[in-house]
């Protein structure tokens, strides 16, 4: 109770508008199985957090991917079809690409009979949350928004995760929750969480730092030729129209740094980056510029 009471303070709302998890990954399972098994399709992007369609098939759900704009982004304006609810990141993963929260809005009176998860993982690095608008009587009964400790607050390893949103959804999930574990998180986990949440000066500087630095990486890339998205997280989202995804990857991997790349339509030739320190920003920029002169 009192690591709600804590989250519900930081962001103006009732503790019954508080669920917890043992990471967002376990919530995102709460939400799977509680709030989206419908006669309908889920709809969510496809070219998005790969553990929605896993859900699906882990759960029964069916699903209907809805394809990215041609800027890699989401168009609020695909999400009109019948669905059983919709989920997506915002930021997306693996793009970073953002949708503003007035665009998230639209989205909820357009679908206002179903559930739009947000899945705000990344939020604090550049992008407006939705969670204000969960605040007081107007409060959308059809918003769920999911957070994390993961990312921006770095402590994966506590594994502790959150949703915020209408009390009936949060009432909901509970007695999924309930019904075979009570007590997700222990004692430790939950004191760790409270501290950090209630240190926002460490995370708003943290936060101002993997920005700054992934600003730098991209104007740094950009010199290089690389075409990069717009990202509001952790990460970038770039490639090269000159050499395979795939190569850099390989070439990258040989000299010990380790990026992702995907094989899927649409993205083979992209590289996700995560911000490290300025100074493995620069090793990387460096070995870029050794790969890219040896072809």
């Amino acid at each position: 109770l009192a690591l709600k009471k804590a989250i519900a303070q930081l962001h103006g709302l009732d503790p019954k508008q508080v669920f917890l998890g043992n990471g967002s990954d376990e919530v995102l399972a709460h939400v799977f199985l509680g709030l989206l098994k419908q006669a309908k399709p889920v709809q969510f992007p496809d070219i998005t957090y790969s553990f929605y369609p896993v859900y699906c098939k882990l759960f029964g759900i069916t699903h209907e991917a809805i394809p990215l704009g041609p800027e890699f982004e989401i168009r609020v304006s695909d999400f009109t079809l019948p669905n059983g609810g919709i989920i997506f990141p915002n930021p997306n993963a693996p793009t970073g690409r953002a949708i503003p929260r007035s665009e998230i809005e639209k989205l909820l009176k357009i679908n206002s009979d179903s559930v739009v998860v947000i899945d705000e993982a990344y939020v604090d690095y550049g992008t407006e949350s939705c969670i204000p608008l969960l605040r007081g009587a107007a409060c959308p009964e059809n918003l769920l928004v999911v957070h994390t400790l993961s990312k921006s607050r770095a402590l994966a390893g506590l594994r502790v995760g959150f949703a915020v949103g209408h009390p009936a959804l949060i009432e909901g999930l509970e007695r999924v929750k309930n019904s075979f574990n009570s007590y997700p998180l222990g004692r430790l986990a939950q004191a760790g969480a409270i501290a950090a949440i209630e240190d926002q000066a460490h995370l708003e500087a943290s936060s101002a730092k993997v920005i700054q630095t992934r600003d730098c990486l991209m104007k740094e890339l950009a010199t290089l030729g690389f075409e990069t998205l717009p990202s509001s997280a952790n990460f970038i989202f770039t490639r090269h129209p000159k050499h395979a995804g795939g190569t850099l990857y390989q070439a990258l991997r040989d000299r010990g740094i380790i990026v992702r790349h995907f094989t899927s339509p649409r993205i083979e030739q992209f590289l996700r980056i995560t911000i490290g320190t300025d100074d493995q920003c620069n090793e990387l920029i460096l070995a870029l510029k050794e790969i890219l002169a040896s072809n």
